[in-house]
């Protein structure tokens, strides 16, 4: 059974605009409570016991929430600070950071990983709990797949994850494709499972051309392996991302 979560939650989230000017996007209040107070109750109710939680811009709030958080709930939250281990964003960034800051606590251990600013159910969240050799990730149909990364499965396994496929990618594969050619409607919601080879795979991996370490690179290098298969949720998933998500969001969880 898998026990531990790491949540990727060092980032500012700048489409939140002002609602980040002074705060982490991942507490952001939604009808008097942070949005990442709502994840976590639905972490806990899925059977995670073990959070570990990657924190980096305006860590001393993240600090003051997760304490306050822990005195009513009496989980298990270990904080690792990216920007401390990985040194500023400046320096070294992206979606595969967190990762790079956990191995020593996640250890030999399958692990479920996700985003601190996604919303998923609890039902969802213990769907992934698949203590075997291979890695998942978790995807879910979308009417606009083309804001993603859209999954391309083969069988049950994880052949590519074609990042936004619209001019850009057609054009990057010499083909001559209208902007919105349709690849799939099948998106990536960054959750995902985790063997501990993921780690192996983390030195591997360059720079985007954004000039991140991006997550997708490393899930692809396992894909060539024929080692991640994708889990569909079954339950509404939601993208906390930008202002408009708030009063969204806000209906969502009534």
């Amino acid at each position: 059974m898998i026990t531990k979560v790491v949540i990727s939650a060092a980032g500012q989230g700048t489409r939140m605009l002002e609602l980040s000017k002074d705060t982490s996007k991942h507490l952001i209040l939604v009808n008097n409570r942070p949005f990442l107070a709502y994840l976590l109750d639905n972490i806990l109710e899925a059977g995670y016991t073990e959070i570990i939680l990657v924190v980096g811009y305006k860590q001393d709030k993240m600090r003051e929430f997760v304490e306050n958080y822990k005195l009513d709930h009496q989980c298990n939250i270990n904080m690792v600070s990216q920007f401390e281990i990985l040194g500023p964003k400046e320096k070294e960034y992206g979606t595969a950071c967190p990762l790079k800051c956990v191995r020593d606590l996640v250890g030999q251990s399958n692990f479920i990983s996700l985003v601190g600013d996604n919303f998923y159910s609890a039902r969802d969240l213990k769907s992934m709990n698949i203590d075997d050799k291979f890695n998942y990730v978790a995807g879910i149909k979308n009417d606009h797949p083309e804001k993603f990364g859209v999954l391309i499965v083969q069988g049950e396994f994880l052949k590519e994850i074609v990042e936004k496929p619209g001019r850009e990618f057609w054009q990057s594969q010499k083909l001559s494709r209208p902007e919105t050619e349709f690849v799939g409607n099948l998106i990536n919601t960054s959750l995902y499972k985790f063997t501990p080879e993921v780690f192996e795979k983390l030195p591997l991996i360059e720079k985007s051309k954004r000039g991140e370490y991006e997550i997708t690179d490393v899930i692809s290098l396992l894909a060539k392996d024929e080692k991640v298969k994708v889990k569909i949720l079954k339950d509404d998933w939601m993208d906390f991302g930008r202002p408009e998500d708030l009063e969204k969001f806000s209906g969502f969880i009534k």
